[in-house]
């Protein structure tokens, strides 16, 4: 083609600010051809002018590059030492009004998780989660807080019994919990982090990233926590120098910026 991939993740980003080359390019450009084709165009010069007139072409291909793979609870267990270990430091440390970001928050199954686990050891009116993501329908879809069986089958029983009410074959997440997360766009790769923040939760979103990409975000994350403040990542994840970046791991997928 013409205009090959190169020209194409330029005007991406100038369209999108979306850089595509943090991004790992073969599973990335796969991802687009499969799209191109089944809509149809017939190379990307086409495909990005659709992009620029057609609002809902545009929308489909921002929300097909974000990965929205997501659940309440995923990985169980590491909720539960969340919940048993984690917060109960934090709130020993900084006391019952925690700033809390879910990084990366897709459909909203992990801030309003948090929300939820939060609820146990803080007042729920006291409960602020700060929730972003790139995607403006994903973040749609997380004001509704309409979620499939599948995806809450990790909520604790109690939970699901209190905040949850069955919708047709769906599940309408409670107002209550709605109400304590703030939702804004955002994109990892830009500098407008939030500072000061005692719990940065990020979890299977950066394996998609470059190693130089995962590197920048996650030094970032440690220039956005409080000192005594704790990184929550992915069981897909970890953050091999960490050490060099400043963070001590705590355990497992739990990373904390250490007070000087």
């Amino acid at each position: 083609m013409a205009y090959d991939y190169e020209n194409f993740k330029t005007a991406v980003f100038q369209l999108t600010k979306i850089d595509l080359n943090a991004y790992k390019e073969r599973q990335m450009k796969r991802r687009i051809d499969s799209l191109i084709t089944k809509n149809g165009f017939k190379g990307y010069e086409d495909y990005i002018k659709a992009l620029k007139t057609d609002r809902e072409k545009f929308e489909e291909f921002v929300t097909y590059l974000t990965i929205n793979v997501s659940e309440f609870y995923r990985n169980p267990e590491q909720w539960k030492l969340l919940d048993e270990t984690i917060i109960p430091d934090l709130i020993t440390k900084f006391g019952k009004n925690l700033k809390v970001w879910s990084a990366a928050c897709s459909t909203g199954d992990e801030p309003y998780s948090l929300v939820m686990a939060l609820s146990r050891h803080i007042p729920l009116n006291m409960i602020r989660v700060y929730a972003t993501d790139l995607d403006k329908q994903v973040i749609a879809k997380a004001k509704v807080g309409l979620y499939g069986e599948k995806s809450i089958a990790s909520v604790p029983d109690d939970f699901k019994k209190k905040y949850f009410t069955k919708v047709g074959p769906s599940y309408k997440i409670s107002d209550e919990i709605k109400a304590r997360v703030e939702f804004k766009e955002q994109n990892l790769l830009d500098n407008n982090y939030p500072s000061g923040c005692h719990l940065i939760v990020c979890r299977n979103v950066l394996i998609y990233f470059t190693e130089e990409a995962k590197d920048e975000v996650f030094r970032k994350f440690y220039s956005s926590l409080a000192p005594g403040g704790v990184l929550f990542i992915g069981s897909t994840e970890q953050i091999i120098n960490h050490r060099e970046m400043g963070y001590e791991r705590k355990n497992s997928f739990f990373y904390e910026h250490p007070k000087q």
